[in-house]
């Protein structure tokens, strides 16, 4: 696996602190890195983020992680 660059790491932490104040990249965006947007695994679907418990664990409450929005990957 090739490093990161300084700028590939900045875009992931700014693209990180974006999903945490809410603000998800949009549908099939990759994570910044090149060719990652065009490849499935790095593919969101659209599912609205819950106020109450996780879709994937329903005894905890959601945390807006986003893994059900994606393929587990």
């Amino acid at each position: 696996m090739t490093p990161l660059t300084d700028d590939e790491l900045r875009a992931l932490v700014r693209q990180s602190v974006a999903r945490a104040l809410g603000d998800p990249p949009a549908s099939g965006s990759g994570v910044g890195l090149p060719g990652a947007a065009t490849h499935p695994s790095h593919f969101r679907h659209d599912v609205p983020q819950s106020e109450g418990p996780c879709l994937i664990e329903p005894a905890v409450p959601c945390t807006h992680c986003g893994y059900c929005q994606s393929h587990g990957h």
